[in-house]
């Protein structure tokens, strides 16, 4: 585990294009989600940091239902980690009951194509689907009761009142995506 920090991708930015399998098989793009809010994750099933954090984002996305897309992608190798392979994700997906979908990004493109690095590694996008937020989910990774900032939820709900994000955006950490050779 190669503990690592988000790319911080320039704010504005377009939502890269994906159209990528669900665990349930069926594809899903860009285009399948609509609300004025879609936040991206990248994530994977064994990174300690993205376990630690994945109630936290389920709740988040419960609270959000109504008017806010959320969208998990693993990218990481599952050839070799098969904690990660579709089978698993979608095992995971069912036992926390997931409220979003769960996509694999198998070629890994997406990932690139976001500049995703590490899991999880979040972006959030405006209706226009520019980005107005990549960074950490709120101030304590590995604590949910030490949590005093939930970044995340600041960032959704400035952008759904049409506002800009005042605050410093602070980047993600977490284990570096497993890239294939």
């Amino acid at each position: 585990m190669a503990l690592t920090e988000s790319t911080m991708v320039n704010l504005g930015s377009k939502a890269p294009y994906f159209n990528l399998p669900n665990i349930d098989g069926k594809d899903l793009s860009i285009e399948d989600f609509t609300n004025e809010v879609l936040v991206v994750i990248f994530t994977c099933n064994h990174c300690p940091y993205a376990m630690a954090v994945e109630d936290r984002i389920i709740e988040l996305a419960n609270n959000y239902s109504s008017n806010v897309d959320f969208v998990l992608i693993s990218s990481n190798d599952a050839d070799n980690y098969p904690a990660d392979s579709p089978e698993k994700m979608a095992e995971q997906a069912k036992n926390k009951n997931y409220p979003f979908p769960y996509l694999f990004d198998e070629t890994q493109d997406i990932a690139k194509s976001y500049s995703a690095v590490c899991t999880p590694d979040i972006f959030l996008y405006d209706a226009d689907r520019k980005l107005k937020y990549r960074g950490r989910l709120d101030d304590n990774w590995k604590e949910p009761e030490g949590v005093t900032r939930e970044e995340l939820k600041m960032a959704i709900e400035a952008t759904l009142r049409g506002n800009e994000i005042e605050f410093m955006q602070i980047p993600s950490m977490g284990c570096n995506i497993k890239w294939k050779n």
